[in-house]
């Protein structure tokens, strides 16, 4: 009988020893067992969320100041600008917001117009006077015109007048047809201008572009002494 106690005595140790391993383990893996958190890092442009297990990472989509910049900055079509001031001078230059360049336009055209107009207008009285000076028809007197009324035909030189009156025709004839050239190189430039300035709107001129000079020997083939010279470059 004791023996038997003994032994039953030992089973009920064994047991609660147990017990107390198994509520240790439950209290250690509770305490592991937390409630998930999450740590979120939030930036211009990146969202990073981060806990025990998973680790997520997204773009935003906010606008950042390059793609605004790109946004609000104007990019002209440089085949409408062309066509824009081959259809009206001056119109491809609005579109490209060039509007100093309107009155430099303008006023090539109108003063080379006038100056076509009033060469044209002195030619035609030239070639008229010219015609009736060389016909030695009596009637027709239009050379008169150039003198005042008190000048009478007989006290006129007319080979020298027949000369002066050709040379004056050629004269206005060459310069009318200057400014003929001149209007049509004045309307090429115009789409010219628009079409490459429109190309152009945005090149990037580097602000480092410099110079440097100093002296320099340069090799002198004609004696056998250098010469000394300038020198120059430039770094960009």
């Amino acid at each position: 009988m004791k023996q038997a106690a003994h032994n039953v005595t030992i089973t009920l140790r064994a047991m609660a020893l147990m017990l107390l391993c198994c509520i240790a383990c439950a209290g250690a893996a509770a305490q592991n067992v937390t409630t998930p958190s999450a740590d979120i890092t939030i930036s211009t442009d990146t969202v990073v969320v981060a806990d025990s297990t998973v680790m997520l990472t997204g773009k935003v989509e906010t606008p950042g100041a390059a793609a605004l910049d790109s946004k609000l900055r104007f990019n002209p079509n440089p085949m409408r600008a062309m066509w824009l001031s081959a259809l009206c001078p001056g119109l491809g230059q609005i579109y490209n917001h060039r509007y100093w360049k309107l009155p430099i336009i303008i006023g090539a055209f109108v003063g080379l117009t006038y100056g076509t107009t009033w060469n044209n207008r002195m030619l035609n009285d030239y070639s008229k006077a010219y015609r009736d000076i060389s016909d030695n028809d009596p009637n027709t007197r239009s050379y008169m015109d150039f003198y005042p009324p008190t000048v009478k035909e007989s006290d006129l030189d007319k080979s020298w007048l027949t000369s002066t009156l050709k040379n004056r025709k050629d004269y206005y004839r060459r310069y009318r047809d200057i400014c003929i050239i001149g209007i049509a190189a004045v309307y090429l430039l115009n789409v010219v201008d628009a079409y490459v300035d429109a190309s152009m709107m945005h090149f990037d001129v580097t602000p480092d572009l410099s110079m440097s000079w100093g002296p320099a020997v340069l090799d002198n083939h004609g004696s056998r002494l250098p010469a000394i010279g300038l020198g120059c470059s430039l770094d960009f």
